[in-house]
């Protein structure tokens, strides 16, 4: 299983690459979809980027806009299906 640390550095790297404006300060806890950093579209291409990363399926039902909301609800979502 991947390390705590580094997983949560692989999704905020990949959040920062496609979403993130140059002057955008994104870190663990800023808040991603009620900040307006990732809609709906981009939460999508994200679970499909974590599923495919980690080799999970994460049930849609789970793919809530508060379990994206930040990159450590992420992992945690993650750690869930690993």
């Amino acid at each position: 299983m991947a390390n705590l640390e580094e997983m949560k550095e692989v999704i905020l790297e990949y959040v920062i690459e496609e979403y993130a404006e140059e002057d955008d300060d994104v870190n663990f806890d800023t808040p991603l979809i009620s900040g307006g950093l990732v809609d709906s579209f981009s939460m999508v291409s994200l679970k499909r980027f974590l599923e495919v990363k980690y080799k999970i399926s994460i049930p849609d039902e789970k793919a809530t806009p508060e379990a994206f909301d930040n990159v450590n609800k992420i992992t945690d979502l993650v750690l869930e299906f690993l």
